[in-house]
């Protein structure tokens, strides 16, 4: 099947892009390119290099910029789904690319790693409205080239902040519609002065009901900048951060609730059982089951010019968080909290109760990354190396219980550890153009971390004690040919990747994980010229030990993530746009894929017999991986009206790696639309106003899921979640701009 997409690539000549920018027959930056731009080249692939990815602009994010996050904003570049636990897109929401999660992407704003360095996930609840202070997004798909922070195992997303206006200016937008959404977002700079100096500054509050019942999100962020330009030197000072209260809709809608198997229950399409509990036979909701958390962000930058060859940079960051997400637990057992067995004023011994806890997480995350860049007009090297270090205080307490008196003290803490984790690493990259329409890449990188746990754990108990060491090499190398408004590129790239937290507390010693490593194949073709583009990516993607979830329960008593000793993803992504008039243009992506895992064998828990049950399934799809993926875009533009027609199918999603379409996520075909117009006046730059009409069909669907399988009395069942997302919603915004 590999050599069959190779051959049918070859054979087609559409193409998939590498990226926006044409290669051309120099690779030399000069001092044409600002300095902003040198800050975070060496996280980014430039022309030549031979890598799958796609650029989005400042422009291009603005115009379906309503203050959902970050993953609704990607959607519709290749091979990405997103999900949205409130429905919305505002709040807890995330994306997959190539079926793979944030868990496995690499994500940096300035080259700064972005991803928790335990879980590996990103939060993007705790970045509301930063689409705002983005300058562009590239998105790399793959092993992508050498970066900063956990392994590219899926793809890489590399964000860059937005350079300062030189010219002094104002901006308020405001945007409301369905759910109780609203956004404010003011924004404003000096511009240059005295010839150096420039400042840039945005506050943003949004607050959202969300669709799910309950999953209101109270949000507030700030992007601050300051920056000294030289002739040849860039300081740069950068806060941001954020605050939020999210009400939790973790759980998602059972599917009993989305297609009763009674046709006289109504289905129930918003159900949240976040904080639900039964007092004297009546069912309540806890009004404080919420997410709460602040984070902020502290990045200085030094960038200096040596010349037209030479750069180089050093940014220093520092990135603190602490919150708490809050439960009320219902009939939960004291020994889970290590509180003793209660007598009742009567004598009677009580084993469980209702409580209210909170697990907290306190972290510091900061470290030095350095690079220096070489471009000539034959040859380009970036060196750069890192070291970060993350120090996270996790602890749980609980603040009540519904027995009086059974709490040794106020706020008790029932558990207490520390996750610590120094990751440094160092990379060379060379692009040489040894011929006039053919360049080498190579790109070798050394990772290494060092990784400790001590403490007590609500699930592993009172001696929890990791100390683990990786050291990985992870090369890749290319080639890319142009010519005219031809391109091709092949390479071929190794990566690895450590165990997260929760593989080590969720598992006995004997059970944890090893490293997962992959080796990515890809090979691309791209033409363009001024009234279109086509293009095509080919990619095989073979994984050696992916940690996967099988069923298996571990001798704690949690899910086991194993590894997997065979798995592959390999597929082809299509890309094409054309200029149909001067104020008409069409662009579109579509991804076909196979995703499996050679031999899996399943474990389901027997209620009966208190044991488990193998099932030897062979070859079955990976979770969450659909097999086609498309995107269309419509855009219209004619003076000061524009107008976009958005559309996006996604193929069916299995939620667990069993291929059992009764535990799987539904295909879906979603549709929006989006009319604006901008007024130029004499007494402000413009005035912008648009309407957004997002699913515009009203489609039912949903887009993440989980499920737990077991048996009774001889028959399989299952309690699952599904996440439902939002109907037929509109948002309209002002923006005025001075």
């Amino acid at each position: 099947m590999k050599s069959v997409l190779f051959f049918t690539a070859a054979l087609l000549l559409p193409a998939a892009v590498y990226g926006d920018k044409l290669p051309v027959d120099s690779f030399r930056i000069s001092k044409n390119v600002s300095l902003d731009e040198v800050v975070i080249i060496a996280a980014k692939a430039v022309k030549g290099t031979p890598v799958a990815y796609s650029d989005l602009s400042k422009e291009e994010l603005s115009k379906q910029n309503d203050g959902q996050g970050i993953p609704y904003l990607i959607s519709q570049t290749p091979s990405v789904v997103m999900t949205s636990d409130a429905g919305t897109g505002i709040g807890y929401s995330g994306f997959r690319i190539r079926g793979t999660d944030a868990n496995r992407i690499n994500i940096t704003v300035n080259g700064v790693p972005v991803n928790d360095s335990e879980s590996h996930g990103v939060f993007w609840v705790n970045m509301p409205d930063f689409a705002s202070s983005v300058e562009n997004i590239q998105i790399q798909r793959g092993a992508g080239t050498s970066t900063n922070g956990p392994a590219s195992f899926g793809a890489t997303v590399a964000m860059q902040t937005e350079n300062p206006p030189m010219k002094p200016y104002g901006e308020y937008a405001l945007s409301t519609g369905s759910f109780g959404t609203v956004r404010h977002t003011v924004k404003g700079g000096t511009g240059l002065l005295h010839n150096h100096f420039v400042f840039n500054a945005r506050y943003s509050d949004i607050r959202s009901d969300g669709f799910i019942d309950r999953a209101s999100a109270r949000m507030k962020s700030y992007f601050v900048s300051a920056a000294w330009y030289g002739e040849h030197t860039l300081i740069k000072a950068q806060t941001f951060g954020s605050s939020e209260t999210t009400y939790q809709a973790w759980n998602g809608v059972p599917s009993e609730m989305l297609h009763p198997s009674d046709p006289d229950i109504k289905p129930n399409r918003t159900f949240n059982s976040c904080g639900m509990y039964v007092e004297n036979g009546e069912t309540k909701f806890y009004d404080n089951q919420t997410d709460n958390y602040r984070q902020e962000h502290y990045h200085l930058t030094g960038s200096q010019r040596l010349g037209d060859f030479w750069n180089m940079n050093l940014t220093l960051h520092y990135t603190p968080g602490n919150g708490y997400y809050e439960d009320y637990k219902a009939n939960a057992k004291f020994s889970s909290y290590k509180l003793p067995d209660y007598s009742d004023p009567e004598g009677n011994e009580m084993k469980r109760t209702d409580l209210i806890r909170r697990k907290w997480l306190v972290n510091d995350f900061y470290g030095g990354i350095y690079t220096a860049n070489y471009q000539s007009d034959k040859l380009q090297l970036t060196f750069g190396t890192a070291v970060n270090n993350y120090v996270g205080n996790h602890f749980g307490r609980v603040m009540w219980t519904k027995s009086a008196n059974s709490l040794p003290a106020p706020d008790y803490e029932y558990y207490r550890n520390k996750g610590e984790k120094l990751d440094y690493n160092t990379y060379a990259k060379a692009n040489w153009l040894f011929h006039p329409n053919l360049n080498g890449y190579v790109d070798l990188q050394y990772r290494g971390i060092n990784y400790t746990i001590n403490g007590s754990d609500d699930k592993a108990g009172d001696n929890l004690h990791i100390d683990k060491h990786w050291d990985f090499f992870n090369p890749k190398v290319g080639l890319n040919y142009r010519k005219n408004n031809h391109d091709a590129f092949v390479s071929f790239s190794v990566a690895n990747r450590e165990p997260n937290r929760d593989n080590f507390t969720e598992a006995a010693p004997n059970e944890r994980p090893t490293h997962e490593t992959l080796h990515d194949y890809e090979a691309g073709y791209h033409f363009r010229n001024s009234h279109f583009h086509i293009g095509a990516n080919v990619y095989y993607m073979n994984y050696n030990n992916q940690l996967i979830l099988s069923g298996k329960i571990s001798e704690i008593g949690e899910a086991l993530t194993t590894n997997i000793k065979d798995s592959y993803r390999m597929g082809i992504e299509l890309t094409g746009s054309a200029a149909i008039t001067q104020w008409l243009n069409w662009s579109g992506n579509l991804t076909l894929s196979r995703n499996k895992i050679k031999d899996f064998t399943e474990y389901v828990d027997d209620w009966d017999t208190g044991r488990q049950v193998s099932n030897y399934l062979g070859a079955t799809t990976i979770a969450f991986s659909p097999d086609i993926i498309a995107n269309s875009i419509f855009d219209v533009s004619y003076k000061g009206f524009s107008a976009g027609f958005h559309s996006q199918f996604a193929g069916r999603q299995y939620v667990d790696n069993t291929s059992s379409k009764d535990r799987s996520i539904d295909p879906y075909f979603v549709n929006s639309l989006r009319l604006g117009y901008v007024f130029k006046l004499t007494f402000m730059k413009e005035i912008a106003v648009d309407v957004t009409v997002n699913n515009l069909f009203n489609e039912e669907y949903e887009t993440n899921a989980w499920v737990y399988s077991y048996m009774e009395g001889g028959i399989r069942k299952k309690d699952d979640g599904y996440f439902t997302q939002a109907g037929t919603n509109a948002m309209a915004r002002v923006t005025f701009t001075f």
